[in-house]
């Protein structure tokens, strides 16, 4: 086939892809497949999370959060992975299935993970789970994570409701650096507005 014909086919029909021999068709099937077909062929896509190719494990891992909380013991064996596009991956899953399970690994790789993006991802994560138990991490990264954490902190507790964040926010809107103090005077000027 050519690569026109394999692309043709893998859109009609991206499951029959997901074993192929090229990674990169490999991780393309994974993307193409709908919440539903995802569903349908949970074992298969959770098989990718040990693809040889760390581009394929992402797409897995980031596919499965679609799939719910059942894709939690998966995610959580590849939580690890030595590729920061995996560890990422993972982070935004978790951030879509909205589990409160990974609440303190999130917080522990926000602060420690050497991949900036990873950090970033987690971060979000928190606050996209939206469970309480990480207004405390959230509110310690707005006080001292490093600078790219604390804005992404800032935007991810705005979906909470708790008496602290906003004078966390009003400290933020003082902070040394110009980002994170753009991103709390965003915030609490559209807090103003309500």
């Amino acid at each position: 086939m050519s690569e026109r014909e394999d692309l043709v086919a893998l859109i009609a029909d991206p499951v029959s892809f997901l074993g192929h021999s090229d990674a990169v068709l490999r991780r393309m099937a994974t993307t193409a497949l709908s919440a539903e077909r995802c569903d349908a062929v949970f074992d298969t896509v959770v098989g990718l999370l040990n693809d040889e190719s760390a581009s394929v494990r992402a797409a897995a891992a980031e596919k499965l959060g679609a799939c719910g909380r059942r894709a939690l013991p998966s995610l959580d064996r590849v939580a690890d992975d030595p590729e920061a596009k995996v560890r990422e991956a993972v982070t935004t899953a978790y951030g879509d299935i909205g589990a409160s399970e990974p609440i303190e690994w999130l917080a522990d790789i926000a602060t420690n993970d050497p991949d900036r993006t990873v950090r970033e991802a987690a971060v979000a994560a928190l606050g996209a789970i939206g469970d309480d138990h990480a207004i405390d991490p959230l509110l310690e990264f707005i006080a001292s994570g490093p600078p790219q954490v604390r804005r992404r902190a800032i935007a991810a507790i705005t979906v909470f409701d708790d008496p602290r964040i906003e004078p966390a926010l009003q400290r933020a809107a003082l902070d040394r650096n110009p980002g994170v103090r753009e991103a709390a005077e965003m915030v609490v000027g559209k807090q103003m507005d309500r």
